[in-house]
């Protein structure tokens, strides 16, 4: 078994899940729908809040947290939630956990007078790995003199869901996590050809269905651009010692990538709405994942010449 020589970065599933939050951010709603059994049409407005939070030490110190993220869906009325994302259970999740809502109350309470009044989020965890243990919500209970209270964690697992059941429900924002499913048959994979056939028929499937959904308008190539890229990086991570398996997934859907050309991506930015919706993305990805122009672009399938050329159209206009 031959092993890639790319460095692994622990860090690459944090990054894929706030790419998806930024240049996707209508398909975290029905992931909402599905854990908190919420109505949300998809076509509310989501407001992403700040993701890096100071908390105060007991000595004194401030600790800088970043949080998955934590975001208001606009609708008939105002919601917020705090969704993170872990590739493990963790059990000193609950613990930051309850650091990030406090934080994030306490960031938006309201003082009047001698009354301070918070409200907390609504919060879950995404558990990309999983296993009989792992509850499908977890609690914190806080004690207040002559009161408890009981906090709720709702918690989503991956391996809940197949493929076509990810595609009934509109949870294409699980799609480039779906690779965690397979990761205990990887072995296999690598070692007969025949199976690993079945994991690139199972992603041509997936290239087929998204392809499906641009052609219907239920997406645009942006999104599906985004969706491939960063199933990409997700292999690439979690495969990292299969090389069969990264590279079979990666011909799969980088061949699909590379049909939605630079040209395509222009076509659809003649428009000044999405002349400004690129440069919306771009500079969101570099403002909140520290990016460079380059790797932003490239996230949100584009390029540098394109984003200027974006902002030399709306200057035009």
């Amino acid at each position: 078994m031959k092993e890639q020589t790319k460095p692994y970065r622990g860090a690459a599933y944090d990054d894929v899940f706030r790419t998806l939050l930024v240049d996707c951010r209508q398909l975290i709603i029905p992931v909402v729908n599905e854990v908190f059994q919420e109505n949300y049409s998809g076509e509310e407005e989501v407001v992403f809040s700040q993701n890096e939070h100071f908390l105060n030490q007991q000595d004194g110190r401030q600790e800088k947290r970043i949080t998955d993220t934590s975001f208001t869906i606009v609708g008939v009325e105002r919601r917020k939630y705090l969704m993170e994302c872990q590739s493990r259970p963790d059990s000193s999740m609950l613990i930051r956990i309850f650091e990030y809502v406090t934080q994030i109350a306490l960031d938006e309470g309201e003082l009047d007078k001698e009354r301070l009044k918070v409200t907390f989020p609504r919060s879950a965890v995404i558990f990309l790995r999983s296993n009989r243990n792992t509850s499908d919500r977890m609690e914190i209970q806080i004690s207040t003199p002559g009161q408890e209270t009981l906090y709720e964690v709702r918690v989503m697992r991956l391996s809940d869901y197949t493929l076509e059941m990810i595609f009934q429900k509109n949870l294409l924002f699980l799609l480039p996590f779906y690779i965690f499913t397979h990761e205990k048959h990887f072995v296999e994979y690598e070692k007969d050809a025949g199976k690993m056939e079945t994991l690139r028929e199972e992603y041509k499937y997936i290239t087929q269905r998204l392809d499906e959904l641009v052609e219907q308008g239920k997406i645009n190539t942006i999104v599906c651009r985004t969706l491939m890229e960063m199933s990409i990086k997700v292999v690439e991570n979690i495969a990292i010692k299969y090389e069969r398996v990264w590279k079979g997934v990666k011909e799969i859907m980088g061949g699909k990538i590379l049909e939605y050309e630079t040209k395509t991506i222009l076509r659809e930015g003649r428009s000044q709405g999405a002349c400004q919706n690129l440069i919306h993305n771009v500079d969101n990805v570099m403002k909140n994942l520290g990016w460079s122009l380059d790797e932003a672009c490239r996230v949100v399938g584009s390029s540098s010449e394109e984003y200027q050329s974006a902002k030399e159209i709306l200057a035009r206009e």
